[in-house]
């Protein structure tokens, strides 16, 4: 029991994509040299490939871990954040102590105000990491060291539909619905039509038992996502994520106190100390921790704090080829208040082949995770890919 972390690699891993994530291009968007571009209707950008930053912990006994958080842009930020600052930290220590670390870490920067963005999504890595090894060294699933098992399945729904008009979303969530799911995601930033049309048709064709939220991807103001969200409303809305800009609390606290539907945030926060900030204000009905944004030992924290404030919790997972998603699962047997579970079709199906271990999501439901640690790591092929 006196393994120590002994090297500490991180990689970058790129997918080609046909389509970029939530569809094709609008007119006005257009990939730069870098092949980023930028959505027209929240101002983000996005590459027109999948990436992910991959971290690999090997320890002096030989257990490998690994964690995997976003790489999407400038990757090699988070890298070097890695490289030059957190590895010199990690190395020799006991990955039984990994939120130990997790604070210690958390800790150098703190004062210089690194709370956040690049920096924690690099301490994501680290943890997931370290986690994966703890359970591997004690042989069990992760979510034993969570605090055990509380679900056999975990209800997923189905996030994002990249088609190039309503007509066609609302057939693709039909062939899903046929495959048994019936909870379903659509993006405000590529309705074209309008969110309200985009809910009416959505309503229309999967029925009144169906389960409908919309993304708003933060591009509103407070009275403009009250206006959206009640025209949406009479068409048996199940939640509105992100109505307001990230840094907008007090919007968001309004939206949530102004509407009747739940609002749900939390996919860009970092720390327990940004749910915490949102509770006290009693601003979303619905947590969205995101797993390559938090790590494992924020996720758990913010699951408690939901917990102790009686609201759901409803993790969000996107890009990446499975790695930060297994830990979110394994975080979701383990967590009270998980009522469901995001699911990128658009992603986890094509790149299941970057992944040995499986990550099943059938008949509307996730698998809870099996086999010890995390269950899962990059494939061969995947390894092949990985840019040092």
């Amino acid at each position: 029991m006196n393994d120590r972390v002994a090297k500490v690699e991180q990689f970058v891993l790129t997918i080609p994509r046909e389509v970029p994530y939530l569809g094709a291009l609008r007119p006005g968007e257009e990939a730069n040299s870098k092949g980023y571009f930028v959505r027209r209707g929240n101002r983000t950008v996005y590459p027109s490939f999948d990436r992910n930053v991959l971290l690999r912990i090997t320890t002096r006994d030989g257990l490998i871990g690994w964690g995997e958080t976003y790489g999407l842009v400038a990757p090699r930020a988070t890298m070097e954040i890695i490289s030059d600052l957190l590895a010199g930290f990690v190395i020799g220590r006991d990955p039984l102590d990994a939120a130990v670390i997790h604070d210690d870490l958390y800790d150098l920067m703190r004062v210089r105000g690194y709370t956040g963005g690049f920096y924690l999504d690099a301490l994501a890595a680290v943890d997931i990491a370290l986690w994966d090894i703890a359970a591997q060294r004690l042989g069990v699933p992760l979510f034993k060291l969570l605090g055990g098992q509380r679900r056999d399945r975990i209800p997923a729904y189905l996030s994002g539909l990249p088609k190039p008009d309503r007509a066609a979303r609302a057939a693709l969530a039909l062939e899903w619905q046929a495959k048994g799911f019936n909870a379903f995601k659509f993006a405000s930033p590529v309705a074209d039509d309008g969110v309200s049309a985009e809910m009416r048709t959505l309503r229309e064709k999967l029925g009144p038992e169906a389960k409908i939220a919309c993304d708003m991807h933060w591009a509103q103001k407070a009275f403009e996502a009250k206006a959206m969200i009640r025209s949406m409303e009479p068409h048996g809305l199940w939640f509105a994520e992100a109505p307001v800009a990230p840094e907008d609390l007090d919007g968001l606290a309004d939206v949530a106190a102004g509407v009747s539907t739940p609002v749900a945030a939390g996919e860009e926060w970092r720390t327990a100390f940004d749910a915490a900030s949102r509770l006290s204000r009693r601003a979303c009905a619905i947590l969205q921790p995101e797993m390559g944004h938090k790590g494992i030992t924020e996720f758990m924290r913010i699951a408690a704090l939901a917990q102790a404030h009686h609201v759901e919790i409803i993790p969000h997972a996107t890009i990446g080829i499975g790695i930060f998603l297994a830990a979110s699962l394994h975080a979701s047997t383990a967590a009270a208040n998980v009522t469901c579970h995001e699911f990128q079709h658009s992603i986890v199906e094509p790149n299941r082949r970057f992944l040995d271990g499986e990550i099943l999501c059938e008949a509307g439901a996730y698998s809870v995770p099996s086999g010890t640690g995390l269950g899962v790591r990059p494939s061969a092929e995947a390894l092949k890919r990985l840019e040092v």
